[in-house]
């Protein structure tokens, strides 16, 4: 969370589709926390859209955020390592993991956010051997 930032991007259980849609493409994100106050009751995300447009046809777009987002919550906190985050990403086939502290929305991790993560370690895992081992010729 330190080098995404905490910036989640929220919508209420009674908008439609359609505004959840249109908000995904105006934060250019994929997902949305469904919010009742401060209390998170689920995720809306663009597989959930196409999975009510598949299932109900276009009268999808005007149907509550309530009636197709995800309840069952797969969270992460702060403390918890990269490795943590992609293990629970294959294990519940889920993109995004909302990142919670004492039981408070603090985040959103995306599977993209974790492979560029991955990569910057990678990275630098590289550069560090390969000083190592010029230095140690």
């Amino acid at each position: 969370m330190d080098r995404k930032g905490g910036e989640v991007f929220t919508i209420l259980p009674s908008e439609t589709l359609r505004s959840a849609a249109a908000a995904m493409r105006e934060h250019e994100v994929s997902a949305l926390m469904v919010m009742d106050g401060r209390a998170p009751k689920g995720i809306i995300t663009e597989r959930d859209i196409v999975q009510a447009i598949s299932q109900h046809g276009a009268q999808a777009l005007v149907m509550g955020v309530g009636t197709a987002m995800s309840r069952a919550l797969i969270t992460v906190t702060t403390r918890d390592s990269l490795r943590h985050a992609m293990r629970l990403m294959t294990v519940h086939r889920v993109r995004h993991l909302p990142v919670v502290d004492d039981g408070r929305l603090v985040g959103l991790v995306s599977i993209g956010d974790v492979v560029k993560l991955r990569l910057e370690d990678l990275e630098t895992e590289t550069n560090v051997l390969r000083d190592a081992y010029i230095a140690h010729r």
